[in-house]
């Protein structure tokens, strides 16, 4: 599966997840190695740096915006091998 197929698929299901949410692909053209996407959830927020599996080439920064943001609030490396863990925690995080 392509990362964009991925991340398209995964769109659809965060917003059936957090009912109401917000999701939109962030501009790492504008910042290098910002995460993929922006979720904005009742007064919460989080960030997912879309991978096409867990061995896929991490671009430069993708490291230091994904724990600078998790720092902050939430921001996790998601793939097909680690999806449902993420989400997981993602709903833990949205619901604390």
């Amino acid at each position: 599966m392509l990362e964009s197929e991925f991340q398209n698929k995964l769109i659809q299901e965060l917003k059936r997840m957090f009912k109401g949410c917000i999701v939109t692909k962030l501009d790492s053209s504008h910042i290098q190695g910002i995460p993929d996407l922006l979720i904005l959830y009742n007064d919460k927020w989080a960030t997912l740096e879309c991978k096409k599996s867990v061995r896929a080439k991490k671009q430069p920064n993708q490291e230091y915006y994904v724990g600078r943001m998790n720092e902050m609030s939430f921001s996790r490396f998601i793939c097909p091998e680690n999806k449902e863990e993420v989400l997981h925690d993602l709903q833990q995080a949205f619901c604390s």
